[in-house]
């Protein structure tokens, strides 16, 4: 698949893009490069081949869920702005 200047410029203005001559040409010159590079990789012969989940595949090494310190509520509100009754008072946004 191969784009032209004017589908560039088509798919310019449905978007609401304001694009320069320089910028049309640039512009499908790099999304044809794309195009032939997503068609390179549908040749590829991939049966056999079993999907995968994660390029890098394996698993995530996550540390241990493990509580490290105590929370001192007093100690987090004292810099606010406003407290009651131990919580954060902010403005009303939605009315």
């Amino acid at each position: 698949m191969s784009l032209g200047l004017d589908d560039v410029r088509r798919i310019a203005h449905l978007a609401r893009i304001e694009i320069t001559d320089a910028e049309t040409q640039a512009t499908a010159a790099q999304l044809n490069d794309i195009f032939a590079m997503i068609e390179r990789m549908q040749k590829i012969d991939t049966r056999g081949i079993e999907p995968m989940a994660h390029p890098l595949g394996g698993d995530q090494r996550l540390r241990e869920d493990v509580a490290s310190e105590a929370i001192n509520r007093d100690e987090n509100l004292k810099n606010a702005p406003a407290a009651a009754a131990g919580l954060f008072v902010v403005p009303r946004v939605i009315e």
